[in-house]
C-alpha cells in the first residue's frame, strides 16, 4: 500500500520525537544516590562491630576485631524492652487503623450520597495538617482520660494520626475494584454488609496489606509523639531508647560502637520488611492511581 503524495509530504514534515538525552544522566544520579545510601548502611553495620577507639582511628577500614559486645550493651541499655514496645504499638496501631479505615473508605467509594464528597475532602485536608500542630491537643485529650505515659495512649494517637492517609489510600483502592462483582452479589440477595465482608474485603486484600505495612513502618520510626506522650523507661519505644542511650553516653563517655548497634536494631527490621514486600507495597499503592 503506497502513500499518497500529500500524505508522504505531511509525514516528511512531521517533527521527530525528541530523544531522551537526559535519561542516562538521570539514571546516573539515581544510581549514585542508591550507592551512597548502601555505603552508609554498610558503614553503619561495620561500625556497630567496632569499639570507639577503632572507629576514630580508622573510620573507613574494616573492623580489626569483631565487637559483638556492642549489641549486648545496646540490649542492656533497654533496647530489648523498647523493641518489644515498638512491635506491640506499631502492629496494634496499624491493624486498628486498617480495620477502622476500610469500612469508611468503602462507604466513600461506593455508597454515593451528598455527604460522600465533603467527607472525602475532609480526609484529604487532614493529610495537609502537620503533626506538630496536633501535638498539644492530642496530649491534652489523652491527659483527660489518663492515657499519657501509656502504650494504649500512644497507640490511640497513632491510630488517629494515620486515619486520613489510610482512608485516602483505601478509597482509591476500592474504586479500582470492579462493581460487577458487587452487583452480582446484590442480585443473589446479599446484603451490603455481607458483600463488604465476604466479597469486597478478600478482593481488597492487597491494598489493605499495603496500608498496614505503610502504617507499621511509619509507627516504627515515629519519634515526636512518643517523646511527648511517654515518660517512663518501661514504655520507651526504640527511637526513645536510642535518644536516651545517646544522652547517657554524654556523661559516661561516648560508646559509638554501642550507638551504631542501636541504630542497626532500629533500621534492620524495616530494611528486611521492605526488601521482602517492596513489590507488594508498590503495586498496592499504584493500583488505584487512575481511579
Amino acid at each position: 500500500m503506497s502513500l499518497s503524495p500529500s500524505t508522504a509530504a505531511d509525514a516528511s514534515r512531521s517533527p521527530s520525537l525528541p530523544r531522551p538525552r537526559l535519561r542516562p544522566f538521570g539514571l546516573g544520579l539515581v544510581w549514585l544516590f542508591v550507592l551512597a545510601n548502601l555505603f552508609l548502611l554498610l558503614w553503619m553495620v561495620l561500625s556497630s562491630l567496632r569499639d570507639t577507639a577503632d572507629i576514630f582511628a580508622h573510620p573507613w577500614s574494616l573492623p580489626g576485631s569483631v565487637q559483638l559486645s556492642n549489641y549486648v550493651t545496646a540490649f542492656d541499655s533497654g533496647f530489648g524492652r523498647a523493641a518489644w514496645n515498638s512491635v506491640l504499638v506499631s502492629v496494634s496501631a496499624a491493624l486498628a487503623s486498617v480495620a477502622l479505615a476500610a469500612p469508611a473508605a468503602y462507604a466513600l467509594s461506593r455508597r454515593l450520597s451528598s455527604a460522600a464528597g465533603p467527607l472525602t475532602t475532609l480526609f484529604v485536608l487532614g493529610l495537609g495538617v502537620p503533626g506538630q500542630v496536633l501535638l498539644i491537643p492530642v496530649f491534652l485529650m489523652l491527659s483527660e482520660v489518663d492515657l499519657v505515659d501509656s502504650l494504649p495512649g500512644l497507640c490511640a494517637a497513632y491510630i488517629g494520626l494515620s486515619m486520613p492517609f489510610t482512608v485516602f489510600l483505601l478509597t482509591g483502592f476500592f474504586r479500582s475494584l470492579p462493581q460487577e462483582v458487587e452487583e452480582a452479589a446484590a442480585l443473589d440477595g446479599a446484603s451490603p454488609a455481607r458483600t463488604f465482608w465476604q466479597i469486597v474485603l478478600p478482593l481488597a486484600r492487597s491494598g489493605m496489606i499495603t496500608a498496614f505495612l505503610l502504617q507499621f513502618i511509619n509507627n516504627w520510626n515515629e519519634t515526636l509523639f512518643s517523646l511527648a506522650l511517654v515518660q517512663s523507661n518501661d514504655n520507651y519505644t526504640l527511637p526513645l531508647a536510642l535518644a536516651r542511650f545517646i544522652g547517657e553516653q554524654q556523661y559516661k563517655g561516648a560508646d559509638w560502637g554501642g550507638m551504631f548497634a542501636g541504630l542497626c536494631l532500629i533500621v534492620a527490621p524495616m530494611l528486611v520488611l521492605y526488601g521482602w514486600l517492596s513489590q507488594r507495597i508498590i503495586s498496592g499503592m499504584t493500583l488505584g492511581i487512575g481511579k
